[in-house]
């Protein structure tokens, strides 16, 4: 079999605008994510528990980065 074309592959040359708000929502998912690290490595927080919070986490800032996180 020869592969000939891979679909689905960022290209460098495609630019990705983005705006404050992206940015903002961005760091925000970043910072409680690691809030809520720290509470699961502190046993504070079960692992089902840090699941639920992640899940909620993207709902609300909606990050970029969510698109390819479980």
């Amino acid at each position: 079999m020869n592969v000939t074309e891979i679909q689905g592959v960022f290209h460098p040359e495609q630019k990705v605008e983005r705006t404050d708000d992206d940015m903002r929502r961005e760091f925000y998912y970043i910072a409680a994510g690691q809030i809520t690290q720290k509470l699961l490595d502190k046993g504070l927080i079960t692992p089902g528990e840090f699941d639920k919070i992640m899940a909620k986490n993207r709902e609300k800032f909606s990050p970029a980065i969510a698109k390819i996180m479980p």
